[in-house]
């Protein structure tokens, strides 16, 4: 055993290390821990023990998440990340688990509400950081996984699972949501429905006019990848959930828009799809992402390119920076 050890880099079984370091953070010696979990799977790593290494940062993210060290367990979650790619772990489900264990370790605590004192708005102030820190944490986590499944055999956009995770997370956590960042996310996951519910939550809390625009870029994010199905899903299950719930649909030019659109894309018709372009540009105007997406709509559904090579060019350097920036 000795001589293989020595073989192998002196290194025991990652358990022994794992049982260890569980009994520091138990102690609540968490930056000591923090260190070692660090250092002693670096060292795995150095010896191509990759799933050893694995082992030992999954459990030092999940116990230090759990006991509430969220800056600490979000470290070792990216780490683990990091491992995947030294060792160049393929894509699996089986990697898919090990990190929602980790992403479901995150806290999920509710901001307090109806504050009236002084201490009152100190905690709450207290509370935003923290959900700050929260949100922070695990979205660096999650997109470090996203970016490793596009280059270690996910699809085009990365795990839509990981997607789905992240949207979920800054929905729920964030204290001012970013409805755009929230719909980036559940477009390229596989769950149209928890997304169309998401939205009519959204509808219920956000400022006016907000929500037409929320549907909108929803809907034309979807068409911008030639995704029709889920496009008209959501569309269907907004109105089916405003209806079982007795709430009000927003009514707007913007969204007469997208309804007569979502019609012309079932067919072959461009002149037409120009004239809704042209007749309610004030209404798309309104946010200047939506003429990007509809450009890049009449390419997928139409094939019409950019007017020039070089503005198609530079058109697709920016769609490659927002995708970048999305992900950084």
């Amino acid at each position: 055993m000795s001589r293989e050890r020595s073989r192998r880099g002196a290194l025991p079984p990652a358990q022994e290390n794992i049982e260890k370091l569980e009994k520091a953070v138990k102690e609540h010696n968490y930056y000591g821990a923090q260190q070692m979990y660090k250092s002693i799977s670096a060292r795995y790593i150095s010896a191509h023990r990759y799933s050893e290494a694995l082992d030992i940062l999954q459990s030092g993210a999940c116990l230090q998440l759990e006991h509430g060290q969220v800056t600490c367990g979000a470290e070792l979650a990216v780490l683990f990340v990091d491992a995947l790619i030294k060792g160049k772990m393929p894509y699996s489900d089986e990697m898919l688990d090990h990190l929602r264990k980790m992403y479901e370790a995150f806290p999920r605590i509710v901001v307090p509400q109806h504050l009236e004192d002084d201490d009152d708005m100190q905690l709450l102030s207290e509370a935003l950081g923290a959900a700050k820190t929260r949100v922070d944490g695990c979205s660096s986590f999650l997109k470090a996984a996203i970016k490793w499944s596009i280059e270690f055999g996910a699809c085009k956009y990365g795990s839509p699972e990981l997607h789905e995770m992240l949207a979920e997370y800054i929905y729920s956590e964030s204290p001012e949501v970013d409805i755009t960042k929230v719909a980036f996310h559940f477009v390229r996951g596989k769950d149209p429905k928890k997304f169309a519910s998401t939205l009519v939550n959204f509808m219920g809390k956000c400022y006016p006019g907000e929500d037409d625009l929320a549907i909108a870029r929803a809907i034309l994010m979807y068409l911008s990848q030639g995704n029709l199905r889920d496009a008209n899903y959501v569309l269907d299950e907004i109105n089916r959930h405003v209806e079982s719930q007795e709430l009000a649909f927003p009514e707007s030019d913007l969204i007469q828009f997208i309804i007569y659109l979502l019609q012309t894309l079932e067919r072959d018709a461009l002149p037409l799809f120009r004239i809704l372009r042209q007749t309610y540009q004030p209404s798309i105007d309104r946010d200047p992402a939506f003429n990007e997406l509809l450009d890049q709509i009449a390419e997928k559904f139409y094939g019409v390119r950019r007017k020039t090579p070089l503005q198609g060019m530079f058109g697709d350097i920016f769609k490659m920076m927002g995708e970048e920036i999305a992900l950084s």
